[in-house]
């Protein structure tokens, strides 16, 4: 996506920052003697090319499996092009990896990445995009299934239908029933300003959030706008609550302000959106810096950055009533080495945020555990030094399975972009031998 000013300025400033230790609170500080802090540890990735753009999200029980873990990614074909792969991660053990699909006619963009999900019935889903005009921001959402494991997909199908060649992105994907699958997206149509398109509401309409639900057979139904003016190339999150499927995301009103609202489809319709706070940021242009969601029954918990009062923030609130309210936000990072990109997950009693900052020591990836309430910080922890810088790092992705959190970013090694992963566990858990690759069956 386009850059804007205010967030070239912020990263200048940050470079220009001594390194630093992001602030912890006051309660962290009381408690580190009291809470068994968690160790990072190298998490082996069965990723051996250049690769970038990386998906983790965990898979439902089925057929006896106990869950487990699937990380996608992108690799750039060596005569050109890109095939997007994946692997699954359960019992210690990587599967090989397997080719989803591949393409010479892909949007490829550091923020707007593809990302995969499993039903409760066994299918696998995966969702990219695909170059629609010659304009630099037109491209279409496409959409594929398995019903194998992954060894074969079927034809990708075009999500959103109305054929303008302007953007369709940063999708969220979930189950929305056993067998089906729910899936939202950014979509442009209302830019279209002849050939060229247009973006950021600059010579046509607002960039809107639109939904749909697709069957086994890849037939789309319930498509609807939810929201008729969003911000262009934020991401979205989505998380299942115990009332029904929650997404958050960052909405723009006809003043420029760009905050985080959140909606829930509730008894076969969605809520009005809602702010998770009022940060009144003002912001003439996006941030490309999207919310992180996560839900355990009928807790929510929104991570997400802003730049309100001209001062980069990383913030963190709760809900306990799936979405409908929010607790007035943790400020859990700020300064002008924050970059957000943050990303958060739910276990037992807790939530972990993860979250990126740069400094004129380079660029680093942070982790913080809460009480699941946040009424109490338990640790916080830098997770890893980068070598890359700016955008080419991406956007970190962290999921937490039986106790154990994992993670997974970009960084970019001799000017290629590698993917790394670290585990953050219990120490006996964190001491535990990986085979790589393995096999799930």
């Amino acid at each position: 996506m386009r850059p804007f000013p205010l967030l070239f300025i912020l990263i200048l400033a940050a470079c220009s920052q001594p390194a630093s230790t992001p602030p912890a609170t006051a309660s962290a500080t009381a408690t580190a003697a009291a809470e068994a802090a968690y160790v990072v540890s190298d998490w082996a990735l069965p990723v051996v090319a250049t690769a970038a753009q990386p998906d983790l999200v965990l898979a439902p029980a089925v057929t006896g499996v106990d869950g487990r873990l699937l990380l996608s990614w992108i690799e750039a074909g060596k005569t050109g092009g890109h095939a997007l792969k994946f692997a699954a991660f359960n019992d210690n053990a990587w599967s090989a990896p397997q080719v989803i699909a591949r393409g010479q006619d892909w949007f490829v963009n550091w923020a707007d990445t593809p990302h995969v999900l499993a039903t409760a019935d066994g299918a696998l889903w995966a969702q990219w995009l695909r170059q629609s005009a010659s304009a630099k921001y037109a491209y279409d959402v496409v959409l594929s299934r398995s019903g194998d494991g992954g060894t074969t997909w079927s034809q990708p199908v075009t999500v959103n239908g109305d054929g303008t060649p302007t953007e369709h992105g940063f999708v969220s994907l979930w189950s929305q029933s056993r067998d089906t699958l729910g899936i939202a997206w950014l979509d442009g149509r209302s830019t279209a300003a002849g050939e060229h398109g247009a973006h950021d509401g600059q010579g046509g309409g607002a960039m809107t959030l639109r939904v749909a639900h697709f069957d086994a057979a890849l037939e789309k139904s319930a498509e609807t706008e939810l929201d008729p003016r969003t911000c262009d190339c934020c991401q979205t999150a989505a998380a299942i609550t115990a009332r029904g499927p929650l997404l958050a995301y960052r909405d723009r009103d006809g003043d420029e302000i760009r905050d985080i609202v959140g909606t829930r489809f509730d008894s076969g319709a969605w809520s009005l959106p809602r702010k998770v706070h009022d940060d009144r940021w003002k912001m003439p242009a996006c941030p490309v810096n999207g919310p992180a969601l996560a839900a355990r029954g009928n807790d929510a918990w929104v991570a997400w950055y802003t730049a309100a009062g001209e001062v980069p923030k990383v913030r963190l609130a709760h809900s306990s009533d799936a979405g409908d309210s929010f607790t007035a936000p943790l400020e859990l990072d700020s300064g002008m080495p924050v970059q957000g990109r943050v990303g958060v997950a739910a276990t037992a009693g807790e939530a972990w945020v993860n979250w990126t900052r740069e400094d004129a020591a380079g660029q680093s990836l942070w982790l913080a555990r809460y009480r699941a309430d946040l009424g109490k910080e338990l640790q916080r922890v830098r997770i890893a030094r980068l070598q890359g810088r700016g955008r080419a790092t991406g956007f970190p992705q962290m999921v937490v399975l039986k106790g154990v959190g994992y993670v997974v970013w970009t960084d970019v090694v001799e000017g290629k972009p590698v993917l790394r992963g670290a585990r953050v566990a219990a120490a006996a858990a964190a001491t535990r031998p990986q085979a790589l690759p393995g096999s799930l069956q």
